[in-house]
């Protein structure tokens, strides 16, 4: 179970308590949910977006998907998606696909997606596709308190 660098570093100087849950190898988010026997409710799905002043990112329940225009309007920003080698640049110690939802941890702002609601607890991936990161809700909020929170998602 690894967990990148800059992820561990930034939830250990904010004291968080967390423990991992290790998964077969998965290519999606709806697979990491199963895999890991998680309600894909409360498995952060992270998607990185650009925009002319750089990066934003987008944080939504892996059951959802981000409805793109709606996106746009909360940022009132015209918004693309991440391409591989941008996402490999801006987390650089994760794997592609296995971003976390921490962006402060890399300088990236967080939008939050209103419908994360208060879980009790909350599972992310940890920088590769095997492990996740497993917080309480308080915690996880704790974390994400400087995203911006804006309801952008459906149920997928």
């Amino acid at each position: 179970m690894t967990i990148a660098g800059k992820l561990q570093d930034y939830i250990a100087g904010r004291g968080i308590a967390y423990d991992t849950v290790a998964h077969h190898r998965t290519a999606t988010s709806s697979q990491t949910a199963q895999a890991a026997h998680v309600p894909g409710r409360r498995l952060a799905k992270s998607v990185l977006v650009h925009h002319e002043m750089g990066y934003a990112l987008a944080v939504v329940p892996s059951s959802h998907r981000v409805e793109f225009n709606t996106l746009q309007d909360v940022v009132d920003r015209r918004l693309g998606l991440a391409s591989e080698d941008e996402i490999g640049e801006v987390f650089s110690d994760c794997d592609i696909g296995a971003v976390p939802p921490l962006g402060a941890a890399y300088g990236v702002p967080v939008i939050l997606d209103e419908s994360f609601g208060a879980e009790d607890d909350v599972y992310f991936e940890a920088g590769d596709h095997k492990t996740l990161v497993h917080v309480t809700g308080g915690d996880f909020r704790n974390l994400l308190r400087d995203a911006r929170v804006a309801r952008f998602s459906h149920p997928a």
